[in-house]
């Protein structure tokens, strides 16, 4: 009877004297609502650290790209995707710790009242443009992918997969209605890492994402990839290296380049560069080489891809690359003068691909600490001068573009699935297997989601390495 009152009061509390007590659960030093800058800091770090890392658990892009080997531990390198469920993780991180965060950062900046229309309205297309970039790596990682349905937690936790073709579609409208509702004036500032709050900045960055967009997909829809390409130039891209796309990692722990945790605080020497790699830039007399590689042995030995390899006996990673606050890059200029002279190459916008491929090679020189002369004196030679570099302009663009691309392991290794060049790279000796053209789904989506994934597989003819996204056509160049 004594316990029954107990409840019964208790009850009574809670239903009669709400009022009295409003507020007590309340920490004002922790927040319950975590405000809208907070969230786009904390996505561009993690999309930062996703996209840059050489974690095996998720990020072996690089490995991918045939930029870097591995020595001890070889199963990446041939193309072991299941054991440590690298294709489930990329994707989780990318949704759970990036597109999720953006989706809250957009309903806090929709409901609050202060913010001025102008900012509001910033501050909402530059989330959208962020968002739009993590999506195309979506699709360009794995084909078709939950997307309609995907971010609503709870309400759907069983997404379908949505047509790669239809995605992109949508993101070509979702990015032209995000630039045209950016305006010059405030957004996030601070809060933004890559930009500090620029709208002119994310203006350019949002018309380069259309332009490698509309290039990647111009073997696809040629006509639309035109009209974008065409669009995205006269709008903007990047005009110089200062407009690049990039995340300033910091000296100290925890906000360091993940590059340096595996490189150097790890303890470890898991990677090297790779064959395919040193045997493509050795002859090219290139001023970047002894940036990009160390100098520990001379000439450059670059370690057999695929197989495990001393340590001590190849050509190490560059010194740069074992630096605490070497900055992450999204996009930069020289990829953006690239995918201009692939534009001209296409007919999809006018111009001179010669000049364009210049300014690009110029462009990562200069970035990587080089000079106008060393960037003249490059060009000049028969290996690398447009006219003269190689049969096709596939093959021009290609190698030197993945060369720019060296340690952006994502971007190298969809430049070549784009254009097969480097025609170099080689079947890993311990699986004999080609390189994927995609990642392949989580280990547990069949049995999570397995009806959407079962679709999902057939419509992507089967959940293969060796599938690719609706832009990478087999016959184009390969």
């Amino acid at each position: 009877m004594k316990k029954i009152l107990i409840i019964a009061f208790l009850l009574g509390i809670t239903f009669s004297s709400c009022e009295d007590f409003e507020g007590w659960n309340i920490d004002d030093k922790n927040p319950s609502e975590v405000p809208a800058g907070y969230l786009i800091t904390s996505s561009q770090t993690d999309l930062a650290i996703r996209m840059t890392s050489t974690s095996v658990n998720y990020n072996i892009f690089k490995l991918l790209a045939q930029q870097w080997t591995e020595t001890q531990y070889t199963d990446e390198v041939n193309y072991d995707l299941t054991g440590r469920d690298i294709g489930g993780n990329f994707s989780l991180y990318l949704y759970r710790d990036v597109l999720m965060d953006i989706n809250e950062a957009k309903k806090l900046i929709n409901a609050d009242e202060f913010l001025g229309a102008t900012t509001k309205a910033n501050q909402l297309a530059i989330a959208e443009i962020m968002q739009v970039y993590v999506w195309s790596v979506l699709v360009d990682t794995y084909g078709d992918i939950p997307y309609s349905e995907a971010l609503q937690g709870v309400d759907n936790l069983l997404p379908k997969y949505d047509d790669d073709v239809a995605i992109y579609a949508d993101l070509f409208t979702r990015l032209d209605a995000a630039l045209a509702q950016l305006k010059t004036g405030e957004s996030f500032g601070s809060a933004d890492l890559i930009y500090s709050g620029d709208t002119n900045k994310w203006k350019k960055f949002g018309n380069s994402l259309k332009l490698r967009m509309a290039v990647f997909t111009a073997d696809f829809d040629a006509a639309r990839s035109k009209t974008a390409a065409a669009q995205a130039v006269a709008a903007g891209v990047f005009t110089s290296n200062d407009d690049n796309a990039s995340f300033p990692f910091e000296v100290s722990p925890p906000n360091t380049n993940p590059i340096w945790t595996s490189l150097v605080q790890s303890g470890r020497n898991d990677f090297l560069v790779a064959n395919t790699f040193v045997d493509l830039i050795s002859p090219l007399n290139d001023p970047r080489a002894a940036v990009f590689m160390a100098d520990n042995k001379t000439p450059y030995v670059g370690a057999t891809y695929g197989v495990g390899s001393s340590y001590t006996d190849y050509t190490h990673i560059g010194d740069l690359w074992h630096t605490e606050d070497l900055e992450g890059l999204f996009m930069d200029y020289a990829e953006v003068q690239f995918l201009l002279a692939e534009a001209v190459e296409r007919t999809l916008i006018t111009g001179t691909a010669s000049m364009y491929y210049n300014n690009a090679i110029t462009a990562s020189i200069l970035y990587w600490g080089g000079t106008q002369a060393e960037a003249t004196a490059y060009l000049a030679q028969p290996t690398v001068a447009y006219a003269t570099a190689g049969t096709t302009w596939k093959q021009k663009i290609g190698n030197q573009k993945y060369i720019a691309l060296y340690g952006r392991g994502f971007e190298a290794w969809s430049s070549w699935r784009l254009l097969d060049y480097p025609n170099t790279f080689i079947r890993p000796a311990i699986s004999g297997e080609a390189v994927p053209r995609r990642y392949i789904y989580g280990n547990d989506d069949a049995d999570v989601n397995g009806a959407n994934y079962e679709a999902a597989s057939a419509a992507m003819g089967g959940d293969s390495k060796s599938s690719r996204v609706f832009w990478d056509i087999k016959g184009v160049g390969n």
